[in-house]
């Protein structure tokens, strides 16, 4: 068991008990596996375990719980955002950032587009195109600020921008 020993303490939260932000490589890793496992036994969204199922590596399984929630609720932001996330999962990089722009222009305006800039930027930085990554992450940290969000979300988008744009220092 993965336990939290106070060296991940001061990664970003990823938004679910027993997973944080890896500050090196801006992905949601599984830090706590017993939080985890009992935040998914009392949960009730169907999100939840999709997400876990995506932290712990398994796009396949969390493609088809997925496809069940989209049939249930077609119309679902939130489930087309997790479809963007199968997709960078399973290294299909071009296609993620495709939806995320998609999502991004519905988004434009509304509380959503923080977190689409946010998960856009991350799939760029995963892609090894830094400096959109640099780009997308600036704004959702512009919005967030903006916005008065919760100092949890302000802090994920301060760590990122600053790794994007060390990694981009140090390329060029």
């Amino acid at each position: 068991m993965i336990r939290d020993n106070g060296g991940t303490s001061e990664w970003p939260d990823a938004g679910f008990p027993g997973i944080r932000i890896n500050p090196r490589t801006l992905m949601p890793e599984l830090v706590n596996e017993e939080a985890c496992a009992d935040a998914l036994a009392a949960s009730q969204d169907p999100t939840d375990l999709i997400f876990v199922r995506l932290v712990e590596g398994h796009p396949g399984e969390a493609a088809e719980l997925l496809a069940e929630a989209r049939y249930k609720d077609p119309d679902s932001f939130r489930l087309r955002m997790f479809e963007a996330e199968v997709l960078r999962v399973s290294h299909r990089s071009d296609r993620a950032v495709e939806l995320y722009r998609q999502l991004l222009a519905e988004a434009q305006g509304t509380p959503e587009e923080a977190s689409v800039r946010q998960h856009l930027g991350r799939s760029y930085f995963a892609a090894g195109n830094t400096a959109a990554a640099v780009e997308s992450f600036a704004k959702a940290l512009d919005l967030r600020v903006a916005g008065a969000a919760d100092a949890a979300l302000i802090y994920s988008s301060t760590v990122a921008l600053q790794r994007a744009r060390d990694v981009l220092d140090l390329a060029s």
